[in-house]
């Protein structure tokens, strides 16, 4: 334990500027507030894409003496390393949200648990819901999270097999790393080259804002072009009730980050860890 009675869990997450996250915090420390056995210390990074700010703040806190970390990782390699350091250290992790390589942590010998939900099948049941309200051969896109992020490599590939059942063509497909301003961007670039696009699918709901966004500053009416997200975040909800948002998932990030410290709690109690531990989510259309 660390230098109190009380367990200290660090939990270690993306951009506290995105919603998603905001959301997991809060759930944390809600749940948190409830639970005088340990202390929690939340902490995050400004952008999604800051992955030594986010190697910096694992090393601070097992430095400070942490007992146990649940970290949402920017990068699914990158930070293999710190979480490895961490548990030679006698810090226990859970791993939540995003995967870290389990080739990596094979190679050094660690076998973490993982708890969050099924990107793939979550992204092949939104992307089918999407793809038999379409017709074969009609053209989508797709705007896709940090290439370095398991997830993101899920949702994609979820994504694909999906529309490839239903004979839709995949016109473009290109990253903007999770972010509002650079999902604009980058679709901006696609709609000028694809304007007969049917529908986007967007690894996130906040990529998904910068593609509506762009369909709105091109006077195309809600619902022209079927966009899809992930998350369900709290500001999408409008948009999908005036038809600018066709659907999204609700991965339940306001417990997940719970469900890594109960995780934590039963392995302090003398649960083995490792495995696979899903989280439920939902298809909202």
């Amino acid at each position: 334990m660390g230098n109190t009675d009380k367990i200290t869990i660090g939990l270690v997450m993306k951009s506290l500027n995105a919603e998603f996250f905001k959301s997991m915090q809060k759930g944390a420390e809600l749940f948190s507030a409830s639970h005088d056995e340990y202390r929690l210390i939340s902490v995050g990074t400004d952008s999604q894409t800051e992955i030594e700010e986010q190697i910096a703040l694992i090393d601070k806190l097992v430095d400070e003496g942490v007992d146990a970390l649940v970290v949402v990782p920017i990068d699914s390699k990158a930070l293999v390393a710190p979480v490895v350091r961490a548990i030679s250290r006698g810090v226990i992790v859970v791993n939540i949200d995003i995967k870290l390589d389990e080739d990596m942590l094979s190679a050094a010998g660690v076998n973490l648990t993982y708890v969050g939900p099924d990107n793939f099948t979550a992204s092949y049941e939104l992307g089918s819901r999407l793809s038999s309200c379409l017709n074969p051969g009609d053209k989508v896109v797709m705007i896709e999270g940090l290439p370095v992020a398991e997830n993101a490599k899920e949702r994609k590939a979820g994504f694909v097999k999906a529309i490839d059942e239903r004979g839709l063509l995949l016109a473009d497909s290109r990253p903007a790393d999770w972010e509002t301003y650079k999902a604009a961007d980058v679709f901006r670039q696609i709609y000028d080259e694809h304007s007969d696009i049917k529908a986007v699918f967007c690894c996130n709901d906040a990529m998904a804002l910068g593609v509506i966004d762009v369909l709105k500053s091109y006077g195309k009416e809600p619902g022209a072009v079927k966009v899809i997200g992930f998350d369900n975040d709290e500001a999408m909800k409008p948009l999908m009730n005036e038809g600018w948002l066709y659907g999204t998932v609700d991965a339940f990030g306001s417990q997940m980050a719970v469900e890594g410290i109960k995780q934590v709690l039963r392995t302090i109690e003398g649960l083995k860890g490792g495995g696979v531990y899903s989280t439920p989510y939902e298809i909202i259309i």
